[in-house]
């Protein structure tokens, strides 16, 4: 059983991010503003410069909207200082004064409503381009990229990360502006009013409210350690109720009690903890911010009784205060969130900085759409994917020469040494041989998953670079071990493989395939929803939809992954009998795992340790005496099934 803290990084988002990623707040609390974050906060920028019509629109009114607020202190003194016959500063009789106070309010709902809706504009349609591009880029970097990521962690990029930013455009920014202005002009404000009253404020409000901030800071932090704590605790109920076999058959219900106890204990402690210190903190705002306020009430009326100042005059002082007091927290609550959306803001970049497939247009690809060839900043050639011009004719001949490759993640291990190997169109040949062999490994380097590091790899006797990855791979289709349908219609998924077909092609493929007659049992027939992964459907029906994708794609090379060794015997032969009809006139590689599924091809390569150990038909490698293939056939075929297995201790 995991230990209760291991087991809350992986699965707690209290303490780590929901794809298992540091917290935004974590990251925050180490990253400052420096040049690199304006740096990142110019990209961003970058996504916003399409719309920044809207936005300086809402930037205007941003301003004005502070403005309008800033005018009501003034105002509500100047009613006090009419009321009292002192001389106002906004000319007029109360009601005038009142009527003054409606417009302001209907100014700053009108102007509050306008800044929120352009805001919303940039931040949504800028955000929609980051997120395509983000995508988009995720579609076109390549395989390493992904094997050391988690599928987590990338869709975290998407959302967690791109919701950070939203905030940050839409709201955190405009409110960060609007107080630093509220400050500068407030203060400006107080300096007009009272300069002896100003620099009394000056030295308790500003200290009072950052030491505030630091004290509910670190009660925030003692909060969160409450939290993690209680996680650890429902970590344990998590682990015991899921394992509630496991516990009773050792019957440990009283040590799982005493560990889940162990923690509520720490729980209480901290929570207390946090309440004898949040008690404190209420006691220090009390004594600072009222205290603070107090004395600068008598400090002013002493003013107002030597006539220094007018009673109106120290109600606006007064609020004015109130307003600053409230920006300067603001700004520190502010500036967490603007780092935040930074931290976010470089993940998502890192993300879009990533070094996509490479695509290596032909030079008949390139005379047929020139901007085609050019690539974009999402990964993809521009203009839609499916724009892109038809491929030139592959006749399905495939040569490897002298090929030498490791994967990415693991260079120290060589798969293939050295390997040669060509296949003529139409020709079928399978791979076979031990597992970690390479018979994967070269399908793969077919589709140009990987790079070489040394060899070549030809097709139609020209180097993959003349063709393209999407030129190559629009000429290849595979059908693999367990088929993965995407969770749409049936109809969705056959189409995959040429989505421009029209329903009738669509139908055609179901037929060949032999799916058409299961298809139709279904209500909504070539509609009828699969599920996630294709859960709704047999092994069988998945990969006769599968195949019926590669037929609608009519590959001029058919790459087959075993695609019939986890069915049953029904649905082999039937799947058999289509893959047969498939393989017709097409180039064929078939990794091979059941020897008897390959008995009719043209040759059959026996890899081991990365290199060619045998070639041959069916029939002579079988008959090779003390050959490896002979050697595996044996395994298969020849393995005593009437006598007990041996356990050795």
């Amino acid at each position: 059983m995991a230990s209760p803290s291991s087991s809350r990084n992986e699965s707690e988002p209290s303490a780590v991010g929901q794809n298992g990623q540091a917290t935004a707040s974590e990251e925050s609390a180490k990253k400052r503003l420096d040049l690199d974050s304006l740096a990142t906060m110019r990209k961003v920028w970058g996504f916003m410069k399409p719309y920044r019509g809207w936005f300086w629109l809402g930037m205007g009114a941003l301003v004005l909207s502070t403005l309008t607020v800033l005018v009501v202190p003034q105002l509500a003194g100047d009613l006090i200082n009419v009321a009292t016959g002192a001389d106002p500063l906004i000319p007029g009789d109360i009601g005038t004064l009142g009527w003054i106070f409606v417009v302001i309010l209907v100014a700053q709902a009108s102007l509050s409503f306008l800044r929120i809706y352009t805001f919303a504009q940039v931040s949504e349609r800028s955000l929609s381009d980051i997120r395509r591009a983000l995508y988009n880029r995720m579609l076109g970097l390549p395989l390493p990229f992904y094997e050391k990521r988690r599928v987590g962690e990338l869709t975290s990029r998407i959302t967690n990360d791109v919701t950070e930013l939203q905030d940050l455009i839409a709201n955190t920014l405009a409110e960060f502006l609007r107080q630093i202005a509220t400050l500068v002009l407030g203060i400006a404000a107080l300096f007009i009013k009272s300069p002896k009253l100003t620099g009394l404020m000056l030295l308790i409000v500003p200290v009072a409210a950052i030491l505030a901030m630091t004290f509910g800071r670190f009660i925030r932090r003692l909060a969160r350690e409450r939290q993690d704590a209680l996680a650890d605790s429902n970590v344990v109920v998590e682990e015991t109720l899921q394992n509630i076999q496991t516990v009773k058959s050792f019957t440990n219900e009283h040590h799982e009690a005493r560990r889940y106890g162990g923690f509520q204990d720490t729980v209480v402690r901290l929570a207390i903890t946090a309440a004898r210190y949040r008690a404190a903190f209420v006691s220090f705002i009390i004594l600072a911010f009222l205290g603070g306020l107090g004395f600068i009430m008598w400090y002013g009326s002493t003013l107002i009784a030597s006539g220094e100042m007018a009673a109106g005059d120290l109600v606006s002082f007064i609020i004015y205060t109130a307003f600053i007091g409230g920006s300067i927290s603001g700004m520190v609550e502010l500036y967490g969130k603007v780092l935040r959306s930074v931290g976010a803001s470089d993940r998502i970049f890192e993300m879009l900085d990533e070094a996509a497939e490479v695509e290596l247009l032909s030079t008949n690809a390139k005379a047929a759409s020139g901007s085609a060839a050019k690539a974009t900043q999402n990964g993809f050639a521009s203009g839609e994917p499916n724009a892109l011009p038809t491929p030139a004719p592959l006749s399905g001949a495939v040569r490897l020469q002298g090929v030498r490759f490791s994967y990415p993640t693991r260079p120290d291990v060589v798969v293939l040494d050295g390997v040669d190997l060509g296949i003529a169109p139409g020709e079928k040949i399978a791979l076979a041989g031990p597992s970690g062999a390479g018979k994967s490994t070269i399908a793969q380097l077919l589709l140009g998953y990987y790079d070489l590091q040394e060899g070549r790899l030809l097709y139609d006797d020209k180097p993959s670079e003349h063709w393209g990855l999407r030129a190559l791979r629009q000429r290849i289709a595979v059908v693999p071990q367990e088929v993965l349908l995407f969770g749409g219609s049936i109809r969705e998924n056959i189409a995959y493989g040429k989505p421009e077909a029209t329903d009738a092609e669509v139908e055609q493929a179901a037929r060949q395939a032999n799916a058409l007659d299961f298809i139709r049992q279904f209500p909504e027939g070539l509609d009828t929803v699969v599920g996630e992964r294709g859960i709704k459907l047999s092994g069988g029906q998945r990969q006769r939809i599968a195949i019926a994708r590669a037929i609608l794609k009519d590959p001029a090379i058919l790459i087959l992954d075993e695609a019939t060794s986890s069915l049953d015997a029904e649905s082999e032969r039937l799947v058999q009998d289509v893959l047969e009809k498939l393989m017709a006139n097409r180039t064929t590689l078939i990794i091979a795992h059941r020897l008897s599924t390959i008995r009719n091809v043209d040759r059959i390569h026996v890899l081991q340790d990365g290199k060619i150990a045998e070639t041959g038909s069916y029939t002579e490698l079988a008959a090779r005496e003390g050959g490896l293939f002979q050697h595996l056939l044996k395994l298969q075929f020849d393995q005593p099934l009437d006598q007990p297995r041996r356990v050795e201790a």
